[in-house]
């Protein structure tokens, strides 16, 4: 729903809303926009000409679990199409929103260390301050901070082993990103193939360097093998096999297995997430060994 706010709406946003009939709860749910701008409160001013955007409220898409939690952080396991922080659709279905529920906390009380794409599952960790914060992205300059993915992409890339170091920019599409796009920044990412099925598709193990927006899917895509269901850079969101049979997994196939964060006592916490069903069943429907989910965990990467 969309206003433009003109003479006699009010000039807050709760009075546009109160004038309009919209829903109370949009602005409590981070669903109301001014321009590009989330609106925090229902007294903010609104000028004539302003234009007002109210979203839909979206439901949550699975339960998160929490992984592991102490004084410091928690983590959590991120099912597919869930956003990690609010976005259009409001913030209740996010996995902030579910892990300060399962806390007891503040969603403020919380900071992400790294975010998943919506239709990416797996790990995602939160400090509990601030500080907590800080010190983790100083793990993550330092290189303490150590990620492990397995993905399936549409075909194998070629060497089987390596890294990929594009820089990245911003595409065409100003949601999206490119190997020498706009702006580009350094990125790199370590990958390996673990496994190939019938058709082609090969089971990849991948521990990004760098934390590009979009990065594991770019790279993979520039290098010709563009992950099964990420159709925003190439990938086919079905699979016909051999036999006729269609194939269509409603997700980008990538998962974030295993993080490894310093904790505040000088040693390391390990936090993995097993495969979800659907990735473990898209590989052996594509012919795949199960034994590569295994390799691609605990491989040496370059």
């Amino acid at each position: 729903m969309r206003w433009i706010v003109g003479p006699g709406d009010g000039r807050t946003v709760g009075e546009v809303l109160a004038g309009a009939h919209a829903d109370a709860g949009a602005v409590r749910e981070g669903r109301v926009f001014v321009g590009l701008r989330r609106v925090r409160r229902g007294d903010e001013r609104v000028e004539d000409g302003d234009v007002v955007d109210v979203a839909p409220p979206v439901s949550p898409t699975g339960q998160a679990r929490v992984l592991l939690q102490n004084e410091a952080l928690v983590a959590m396991d991120k099912p597919a199409g869930m956003p990690t922080i609010a976005d259009h659709g409001g913030a209740a279905h996010a996995l902030l929103a579910q892990a300060a529920l399962a806390l007891g906390v503040s969603e403020e009380e919380l900071h992400a260390t790294s975010r998943l794409d919506r239709d990416v599952s797996g790990v995602v960790v939160f400090a509990r301050s601030k500080a907590e914060a800080r010190r983790l992205a100083q793990a993550r300059v330092d290189g303490d901070y150590a990620r492990r993915y397995v993905a399936i992409s549409m075909n194998s890339p070629v060497p089987g082993a390596g890294t990929w170091d594009g820089p990245i920019g911003r595409a065409t599409d100003p949601l999206l990103r490119a190997v020498g796009g706009r702006d580009p920044v350094d990125a790199k990412t370590h990958y390996a193939v673990r496994g190939t099925a019938r058709s082609d598709p090969a089971l990849l193990a991948l521990a990004p360097v760098t934390g590009r927006t979009h990065q594991l899917r770019v790279h993979a895509a520039h290098a010709g093998a563009a992950l099964i269901g990420d159709t925003a850079y190439g990938g086919s969101k079905r699979v016909v096999l051999p036999g006729g049979r269609v194939l269509e997994p409603r997700r980008i196939a990538l998962h974030a297995a295993r993080v490894v964060v310093p904790d505040a006592r000088g040693g390391s916490l390990v936090i993995e997430s097993g495969v979800p069903e659907a990735l473990a069943t898209l590989w052996s429907s594509l012919g795949g060994d199960s034994s590569a989910w295994k390799e691609a965990l605990t491989c040496a990467l370059p």
